[in-house]
């Protein structure tokens, strides 16, 4: 079945979500072989929440792949206020080819896609940040030359991106272990599907509070800002809590001699990591940033390369008929 949107990478088969990899390293070792893939095309980017990553990798993106971009602020939509998920869906459809949303709820992402005859991208919500989990899992191979097998510590906060990366490690069949405070743990619906796919490539799910246990001899240690968008009110509540957590030269030494250090950014140095590991020869967290724009082109075109470019759909042209 082909792929339509982009959710999560729960809406992936291990084999999809392979090919997307390997769509994204033929893009990044020769980009212009697909510079018309695209042509003519336009992405609507709707950004609830800032991004550096996020907006330059995908506005680059579809430039480079003879697109073109429109992007759609807050105070531009106010989505689910100023106009609801469903009429910005149905007024997009006729004009764009392709959706990008940035946003708070993952429910609002849902809605959209459920609205939309055309694709639409997970730029980022509170549940799943799909397209950041391809990009490391993609820098993993690039790096180590394997995926399944490897043991990959993420320490920190149980959040999107621990869900992304723990999906994206369950497809690919790594041995993935999560450390987090306890009430600061990914959701149990999150654990449940990964450790249902994990059964099925030969990978392992595994939860724990105790950071030593999962760095040690790990291949990768990951973490994120302890602090995201939107919880601010919390942030010394969660400083306090996660301070035992902080990847620092400490526990990082448990890790493999030759493990990689990886975070999605924005890093805060100090607080959920040490300067001398995130600065180090074993940081691979700009490659990690690279590769958003060379996963991403990938997921473009396998979403958008078969959508009209005429903007009204096929299902509405009834409504132009003369009687």
């Amino acid at each position: 079945m082909p792929i339509t949107d982009l959710i999560s990478i729960r809406d992936l088969s291990p084999e999809e979500m392979e090919y997307i990899i390997f769509l994204g390293r033929q893009i990044k070792a020769r980009p212009l072989a697909y510079r018309e893939a695209l042509q003519g095309k336009t992405l609507a980017m709707i950004f609830e929440k800032p991004s550096l990553r996020t907006r330059v990798s995908f506005d680059v993106g579809i430039h480079q792949l003879g697109g073109s971009s429109i992007y759609l602020s807050p105070a531009e939509i106010n989505l689910g206020r100023r106009e609801s998920v469903h009429d910005v869906a149905k007024n997009l459809e006729r004009m764009v080819q392709g959706i990008v949303i940035r946003t708070f709820a993952h429910e609002t992402v849902e809605q959209m896609a459920g609205y939309c005859e055309i694709p639409v991208i997970n730029g980022l919500t509170d549940f799943s940040h799909p397209c950041q989990a391809i990009a490391d899992c993609m820098t993993i191979l690039e790096v180590k030359g394997r995926v399944k097998g490897l043991k990959v510590a993420f320490v920190g906060d149980g959040n999107n991106v621990a869900h992304s990366l723990m999906f994206g490690a369950a497809q690919l069949g790594a041995n993935i272990w999560i450390a987090t405070p306890p009430q600061y743990g990914p959701r149990a619906e999150a654990v449940s599907w990964a450790l249902d796919r994990a059964s099925l490539t030969n990978g392992a799910v595994n939860i724990t509070h105790d950071p030593k246990t999962a760095v040690l001899s790990a291949d990768i240690v990951y973490t994120d800002v302890w602090t995201s968008m939107g919880q601010e009110s919390e942030a010394e509540e969660r400083r306090d809590a996660f301070r035992p957590y902080q990847v620092n030269r400490e526990l990082f030494a448990l890790a493999k001699r030759d493990a990689l250090f990886m975070h999605c950014l924005p890093a805060h140095r100090g607080e959920e990591v040490t300067a001398d590991i995130i600065d180090s020869g074993q940081s691979v967290v700009f490659q990690q940033a690279e590769n958003r724009l060379h996963v991403q082109k990938a997921i473009m075109i396998e979403l958008m390369q078969h959508v009209p470019l005429e903007a009204m759909r096929p299902a509405h042209a009834a409504e132009l008929e003369v009687v």
